[in-house]
């Protein structure tokens, strides 16, 4: 009895001692529509194209196209006791929050919300961008898809039969509480990481977020919804097909490309290891190294892009997840409008320099015979007839 008479002045003083709140909205705050970013500065830089799309890394007419897609989404009543913030103003916030990687608090600021109003908006408007645009810029690939990828991948990266480049990337976040070791990575930082397929057009195909920075690479691809379908065979991959000019090798399966920290199987190529590699083996890591960059220049893309990556994200799992999601479908928004062609193919290294840091490169080496044997058919292939002109000499 003593005990709930303690435990109830304890708690009596918390309330009597706990800051009164006095005012609803701050004053501040209530200048908003008057001297907030979104009512003054960007409705001037609407009048300036170039300068819009550097604030918001989408154009007036793109930004415009995804607020008629995600705006009923997004969308508030207005109450007795205060006006929503329209979805225009939200879903600037968000797109200033991805772009920038400011801080909740200084993007608070600027437009003249609470803090914990930006953390609200973001995340819940990096879950609509995602819901409004996955099934239009990253729908589930069908045979013909895939057939299509391995078209342009031979047409542009001089690798037939493939089905697009994979790779994984560590997103560097803030350690979230007692979360011990879950998070932290062989690189000696916290991160969840981001897996991804893209294609010949440096658009991602299929992305899996959210695992643990611990996890092994291997372990995030198996774990996957897309590992388990590939290793499950209902990915709805095209038939084996001849490569071309060497009927004699037979039918070769359709395959993926990704480097060392993945393991090689009969859908799934990798470059041969070590250093004392036969002229052909060379010639085999050279091609495949080509086209396997395609996911490289992607990150590349994607840091630049949109910068949030380029430091620690201080937010929640929850919603780092939801905005690498975001930034993703975005990414392919971009890439197939009319206006991509005004963002740059950075090297393969920038992703490096920014938030996105590699996959441990240790890779099981336990593939099946017939694993081994489609490497050898496509080491044979590009060796002779599906050389090109600039690959090393056999």
């Amino acid at each position: 009895m003593e005990d709930q008479f303690v435990a109830f002045g304890v708690a009596l003083l918390y309330l009597r001692r706990r800051r009164r709140r006095s005012v609803w909205v701050h004053e501040i705050l209530q200048a908003r529509q008057q001297l907030g970013e979104y009512h003054r500065l960007v409705q001037e830089l609407r009048l300036d194209d170039d300068r819009f799309q550097r604030y918001f890394r989408l154009d007036r007419e793109q930004f415009d196209n995804l607020l008629s897609k995600v705006g009923p989404r997004i969308a508030r009543q207005d109450t007795n006791y205060r006006r929503a913030i329209e979805p225009a103003e939200r879903l600037a916030i968000c797109l200033r929050f991805l772009a920038t990687g400011d801080s909740y608090r200084t993007i608070a600021f600027s437009y003249r919300v609470g803090v914990s109003t930006v953390a609200g908006i973001v995340g819940e408007v990096a879950r609509a961008i995602w819901d409004a645009l996955v099934q239009e810029v990253m729908p589930v690939p069908t045979t013909e898809d895939w057939r299509s990828i391995a078209t342009d991948f031979l047409h542009r990266w001089n690798f037939p039969n493939c089905l697009g480049s994979i790779d994984g990337k560590h997103v560097v976040i803030k350690a979230p509480d007692n979360s011990g070791s879950l998070f932290f990575n062989y690189k000696g930082t916290y991160s969840v990481v981001l897996l991804a397929v893209v294609d010949a057009q440096y658009c991602f195909r299929v992305v899996d977020v959210g695992s643990y920075g611990r996890t092994s690479d291997g372990g995030v691809m198996a774990n996957s919804t897309f590992g388990q379908a590939l290793r499950n065979g209902t990915l709805g991959l095209p038939q084996d097909a001849l490569l071309p000019g060497a009927e004699h090798l037979g039918p070769q399966p359709h395959v993926f490309v990704a480097d060392e920290a993945f393991p090689l199987r009969r859908d799934l190529m990798r470059p041969f290891p070590g250093h004392k590699l036969s002229s052909r083996q060379r010639i085999f890591n050279y091609r495949l190294s080509r086209a396997r960059l395609i996911v490289e220049n992607a990150f590349g893309i994607l840091t630049a892009q949109w910068r949030m990556y380029r430091g620690v994200i201080e937010i929640s799992p929850a919603n780092v997840d939801a905005c690498v999601k975001a930034t993703c479908v975005l990414h392919n928004f971009l890439r197939r409008s009319t206006n991509s062609t005004r963002t740059p193919i950075p090297s393969a290294g920038d992703g490096e320099a920014a938030g996105l840091q590699e996959v441990t490169r240790v890779g099981s080496n336990n593939a099946t015979r017939e694993a081994i044997r489609v490497r050898e058919n496509f080491m044979t292939y590009f060796s002779t007839e599906g050389a090109v002109p600039w690959q090393p000499v056999a």
